[in-house]
């Protein structure tokens, strides 16, 4: 059975009340973390490499400052064989930079990105398809870092 994700980054066990809760919508959780796999860990990554997809996971876990999927997103650059050093510092081939660049802009200002935006990830080499999935990816992990803070939120509610 695949690790799920959500789960993990919230840090719950799986006996515990809220992981029980959450067990009660198993389609909610099946399709979180399919989310996640077919975006992150595709068995075909197409257009976005799997350095790239995690990179770009990487960049929005940083922006939103959640320690457990960033240490989720740099295992998986690890495994991917990716420097996660050179990736953190932006020490990154043009593409990437470009695709980094953008999620830092999806991920903190999403409202502000134009047309130009777009045009810079075309000339990386990008094909509109490949910028809906980076895009994806953004909207992915943010959203896993709103379930995991909401269930960590409540784990602590019913510790308390």
């Amino acid at each position: 059975m695949t690790t799920d994700i959500v789960d993990t980054a919230a840090g719950l066990a799986s006996d515990s009340p809220v992981a029980a809760l959450r067990q009660q919508r198993e389609a909610f959780v099946r399709h979180t973390q399919g989310s996640h796999d077919v975006l992150i860990t595709p068995s075909d990554p197409g257009g976005v490499s799997l350095i790239e997809r995690a990179a770009a996971a990487l960049r929005v876990a940083s922006i939103e400052r959640d320690a457990a999927l960033v240490a989720h997103y740099r295992k998986r650059l690890l495994e991917v064989g990716a420097d996660v050093v050179a990736i953190e510092a932006m020490n990154v081939s043009p593409r990437l930079e470009a695709i980094l660049r953008h999620v830092s802009l999806l991920t903190t200002a999403p409202g502000s990105a134009t047309r130009s935006d777009l045009e810079t990830l075309r000339h990386a080499g990008l094909a509109e398809r490949d910028i809906v999935v980076v895009a994806q990816i953004v909207a992915c992990v943010s959203y896993q870092i709103r379930v995991v803070a909401g269930l960590r939120a409540l784990a602590e509610e019913m510790r308390a």
